[in-house]
C-alpha cells in the first residue's frame, strides 16, 4: 500500500499547499508576542522617545492590519485618568520604569504596580487609570486592536487601594500569558 507522500508527493516540496504566512498577529498571545519584540528591540524605539513635564508624550510607533502600536513616556506624577478603549483590545508593556494600574474589577478596586518588563492584557470596555507614581520617568509600549478610534474617560474613582512594590494582593503582576495573574 502506497503512502500519502508516495501518492501526493511532499507538501513541503510544493509551496502553494502551505498554508500562508499570517500576515500579522491574529491572537491575543501574538499580539503581547508582538509587543514584547518591540520592545526588546530598543534600538527601534529609545531614540523616538520624548518627556514632556505638561502632558504625556506619545509616538505611534508602528500600524499594520488592524493594529497600532504607541509609545508612551511618563514623567513622574503624571497619569491617564481613568477611562477605557473603546471597541480596541489591546497589550500594556512597560519597557523602562515603573507604572501603576488602577482598575476597577468584579471583586472591587485593584492597584498593581508594573516593572519593565510586565505586561497587562485588557480586552474592550475595560477601564483603567495608568499613572507613574514612583520618582523616576517611565516608557511604555501600547498595542492596540483594532487600531484605537476613541478613549472614553470615565469618572475617578475615590480611593484606589494602596499597593506595595511589585505587588498586587501579595503576587507579582504578571499576564496570564506570563504565568501570572
Amino acid at each position: 500500500m502506497n503512502s500519502d507522500v508516495q501518492i501526493a508527493g511532499d507538501p513541503l516540496a510544493v509551496p502553494h499547499l502551505m498554508p500562508p504566512p499570517a500576515a500579522h498577529p491574529a491572537t491575543v498571545a501574538e499580539f503581547a508576542g508582538l509587543a514584547r519584540t518591540l520592545a526588546a528591540d530598543r534600538a527601534s524605539w529609545a531614540h523616538l522617545v520624548r518627556y514632556d513635564a505638561v502632558s504625556r508624550w506619545y509616538h505611534r510607533l508602528r500600524t499594520g492590519p488592524g493594529y497600532e502600536v504607541w509609545l508612551l513616556s511618563w514623567v513622574p506624577g503624571q497619569g491617564s485618568g481613568l477611562h477605557d478603549h473603546g471597541r480596541s483590545s489591546g497589550v500594556l508593556t512597560v519597557v523602562q520604569g515603573e507604572l501603576t494600574e488602577a482598575a476597577t474589577t468584579a471583586s472591587g478596586a485593584v492597584r498593581r504596580r508594573l516593572a519593565a518588563g510586565d505586561q497587562r492584557v485588557f480586552a474592550p470596555g475595560y477601564a483603567h487609570e495608568v499613572l507613574n507614581d514612583s520618582l523616576e520617568p517611565a516608557v511604555s509600549l501600547h498595542v492596540y486592536f483594532p487600531g484605537l478610534t476613541e478613549m472614553p474617560m470615565h469618572r475617578p474613582q475615590a480611593a484606589w487601594p494602596q499597593c506595595a512594590p511589585g505587588h498586587v494582593d501579595g503576587s507579582r503582576a504578571r499576564t496570564a500569558l506570563q504565568g501570572g495573574s
